[in-house]
């Protein structure tokens, strides 16, 4: 939401002020430019990238216009699920959890949590751990060098729809700078004409340059520096996941568990103690609204 927001300030910012100098409208209206510029932007990235990069891209706009999911109710829920599940082990065995693990859908525990049964990611992500616990013979350090090295892997792949993308942020001045060539020839073949022709084609021209940079800098360039923070967000979250699940591994209680990846929640969605415990152990009925106040 606050991207869509970002790009109307913009736009009507740059749109508003040329109005107030009295500015044609119309001039800025270039279909021919926009197909140049926005036309082989889009090429660039076609030629530079694979289809799995392409859907990436698609999917992280996507996610930027939706805005981040991971809140402060989000970080609870973990913070309670991953209790639920630590407890379930202690009560009934650790291969008590195979069956949520299996067939999480179908869990009594993950059930109870849809917008994380959604995220296949992450529920990719504890099943896979939860199956390292159950089979044994794996120390716990040795699981966390495993658990790091798909994080590592995950994080990787979320990088290069961002890394694509900032490539054809570099690429839109240039393209820019090519329309305003190609709109100077076409000034050059109407020399000795009228004089209102040349002066509108000098401006369709200089529109180019102009389209190019804002589109740059106003649009695409902070669409990627956005992408980049939500997949920085999506990286903090299998943090703390992984604080919990080595925890959960060495035995430690299910109350210090969730405690300890409550201090490895991101500080602007880190809730307090006191609201944690609450949560957690169900011994406040206070909604989740309240909670995250």
């Amino acid at each position: 939401m606050f991207a869509i927001i970002g790009i109307v300030v913009v736009f009507g910012a740059i749109v508003g002020s040329y109005l107030m100098e009295h500015g044609n409208l119309k001039v800025l209206i270039q279909p021919a430019e926009l197909l140049i510029i926005g036309g082989a932007a889009i090429g660039t990235v076609l030629i530079a990238n694979p289809l799995y990069i392409l859907k990436a891209i698609v999917g992280g706009i996507t996610g930027v216009i939706k805005g981040s999911k991971y809140t402060q109710q989000w970080y609870l829920d973990s913070l309670k699920m991953i209790y639920e599940l630590c407890t379930r082990a202690r009560k009934d065995g650790l291969m008590a959890l195979e069956t949520d693990s299996d067939a999480p859908d179908q869990s009594p525990i993950f059930s109870t949590y849809p917008a994380f049964l959604k995220n296949h990611h992450a529920l990719a992500f504890v099943c896979d751990s939860i199956r390292l616990a159950s089979s044994g013979g794996v120390e716990p350090f040795d699981a966390d060098q495993m658990i790091e090295s798909d994080m590592d892997v995950h994080h990787h792949d979320a990088t290069q729809p961002i890394a694509s993308l900032s490539t054809m942020t570099d690429s839109l001045p240039g393209l820019g700078i090519v329309a305003a060539v190609l709109g100077v020839v076409i000034t050059m073949r109407a020399l000795g004409g009228p004089p209102e022709e040349i002066g509108h084609k000098v401006a369709a021209a200089l529109v180019r340059t102009f389209l190019g940079i804002l589109l740059c800098y106003g649009f695409v360039g902070p669409l990627s520096q956005n992408m980049a923070k939500a997949a920085d967000e999506e990286h903090a979250n299998y943090e703390v996941l992984r604080v919990m699940m080595i925890a959960f591994m060495k035995g430690i209680a299910p109350i210090s568990t969730v405690e300890m990846g409550r201090h490895s929640n991101p500080g602007h969605v880190r809730p307090t103690f006191e609201v944690t415990e609450k949560f957690v152990r169900k011994k406040s009925e206070a909604p989740a609204a309240e909670a995250v106040a």
